[in-house]
């Protein structure tokens, strides 16, 4: 049974990504199943921190991203989500080459939700690790 309950497509998901730091930095939706979302961000000179090795805020970006979108994705059209805490541990350094993100929900409830994101190089080795608390929250309705 499918976590989706808003209907998108890859280029829909990539398409929310203009003009934001999430285009900047190169990441873009690249599957989804039942109950997952991936993504691939580029290692290079714009993902860099001074020594030449993945930002580690740069994972956090694709980490949040993912779970960001993902959430929302999972909550009715009244509701919207957003972000109250993310950690990340980071294995592995990289110079150059993709990072490949996958996020899974680790509780969808009523008032939160909670994401893994599994952020591994192109040979599956992990590179990082993080875990994104959402709050989920319901529109305004709007007064005539």
């Amino acid at each position: 049974m499918s976590i989706w309950k808003k209907a998108f497509t890859l280029a829909s998901l990539n398409q929310t990504s203009k003009n934001t730091l999430v285009e900047h930095l190169g990441i873009e939706y690249t599957a989804f199943d039942e109950n997952s979302l991936t993504a691939v961000m580029p290692v290079e000179p714009r993902t860099h921190q001074p020594l030449g090795m993945l930002h580690g805020g740069a994972s956090v970006v694709l980490a949040e991203t993912l779970g960001s979108i993902a959430a929302n994705m999972c909550v009715d059209m009244d509701k919207y989500c957003v972000g109250l805490d993310i950690n990340a541990n980071h294995i592995r350094a990289m110079r150059s080459g993709h990072v490949i993100g996958r996020t899974m929900p680790l509780h969808l409830g009523a008032t939160t939700q909670v994401w893994q994101i599994e952020i591994t190089d192109e040979r599956g080795r992990l590179v990082c690790t993080s875990r994104l608390t959402m709050a989920v929250m319901k529109h305004k309705k709007k007064e005539l």
